[in-house]
């Protein structure tokens, strides 16, 4: 079985003022041409489908329109949630979409969801796992002790009764933790490890009897524990962390039980998002303007600020997203900012800023009730509900 396996599209994304519709067009184009010519059996999707959890009709239409050519090259499509994802709107008209080739799994209802695909050796599970916290599980699973992601990811794999003997893959979205180590971690996830602590992370060793792991949740393309447990990482670049990834889709080959085999094959984006730092003057010089039409990230060194710098880059950058300035003064405001910005602020309000950071959502009041009282017990805050 020969398949793709993406993961965080994120339709509908902005970059600074940009919105990346055309982009990302341009971009699922290519994955489609590229499913053609390899003669893909399918096309895996690990989670964060939209970058909303209301996305915008552009992105909804260009959805669509990706699934409706996978659907007339007769290429079937497994999809799964993830974070950013809203469940109920991902699997609108799921059930009728299944006649076309097409398996949406969003939301936990109890049951990994399975569908039996056939090759020249023989047949081949797929389990799809949308995006699940431990709260979730246990609803379904009561008698069983979960407190943590890691617990709840165990439960529903246990459950599901999975013959390993068969050749199988899973799509999964989660925070996917290496032997003793983290992923490469970089766009909106970029500051999970910081602070999730062991609470999210799950271990790689719960996927090590797939025959393939198609993993979303890290925009940063990597495989995690062992080569047939990976991210797919973002197929477009969507911040300044991701500056130096090199973007690639992986496709992937399953023959016979116990051999995979993964080749990554680059695209290449519409605009790319490229970071320039210097002295304006060096940054403007001719010889030095390169690819005028990317996206651009300038941070000047120049010790005096110069007035409405960003409206001159743009004469010759006109996507700049963002202008920043690192000199003696930058660092000194930077200092002061923080530290001001941090006390104005209650525990409860820093916490629920950075839930939304990491999941594009408010954090559920389940949540937020046990780290207010964990907060209070260990005496870094003093509020109550």
């Amino acid at each position: 079985m020969k398949f793709l396996h993406l993961a965080d599209l994120h339709l509908g994304r902005y970059l600074g003022e940009f919105s990346l519709v055309e982009d990302q067009k341009y971009m699922l184009e290519q994955i489609v041409r590229l499913a053609k010519e390899r003669g893909a059996d399918a096309v895996l999707m690990a989670g964060d489908i939209y970058d909303k959890a209301v996305p915008s009709e552009a992105a909804i239409a260009l959805f669509d329109s990706f699934l409706n050519e996978l659907r007339i090259a007769g290429i079937p499509a497994f999809v799964i949630s993830g974070n950013h994802d809203s469940d109920e709107r991902l699997r609108f008209g799921s059930g009728f979409f299944e006649k076309g080739g097409i398996y949406i799994a969003a939301g936990f209802n109890g049951k990994l969801y399975k569908k039996t695909m056939r090759d020249e050796y023989g047949e081949i599970d797929i389990y799809l796992l949308p995006f699940v916290k431990a709260s979730q599980v246990r609803h379904f699973f009561p008698d069983s002790h979960i407190d943590s992601y890691d617990s709840a990811v165990r439960t529903v794999i246990e459950n599901a009764e999975i013959d390993f003997e068969r050749r199988s893959i899973i799509l999964a979205h989660q925070f996917v933790a290496g032997k003793g180590t983290d992923p490469q971690l970089g766009g909106s996830e970029g500051n999970a490890a910081q602070s999730i602590g062991l609470v999210e992370k799950i271990g790689w060793d719960i996927f090590e009897n797939f025959d393939y792991a198609a993993l979303g949740h890290i925009h940063s393309p990597q495989a995690v524990g062992s080569g047939s447990i990976r991210y797919s990482g973002s197929p477009l670049k969507y911040s300044l962390s991701e500056v130096l990834n090199k973007k690639t889709i992986p496709f992937v080959t399953i023959n016979e039980k116990g051999k995979t085999e993964t080749e990554l094959v680059e695209i290449a984006p519409l605009r790319d998002v490229r970071h320039i730092k210097g002295k304006m003057k060096n940054l403007l010089a001719s010889e030095n303007i390169k690819e005028p039409g990317d996206f651009i990230y300038v941070t000047l060194t120049d010790e005096d600020f110069v007035n409405d710098a960003a409206g001159i880059f743009r004469t010759v950058y006109p996507y700049l997203v963002k202008l920043d300035y690192e000199n003696s003064h930058s660092e000194e405001i930077a200092k002061i900012d923080a530290a001001d910005e941090a006390a104005e602020k209650t525990f409860g309000q820093l916490v629920q800023e950075f839930y939304r950071q990491m999941y594009g959502t408010e954090m559920p009041e389940e949540e937020r009730v046990v780290i207010t009282k964990a907060a209070v017990e260990a005496g870094i805050s003093d509020e109550t509900d």
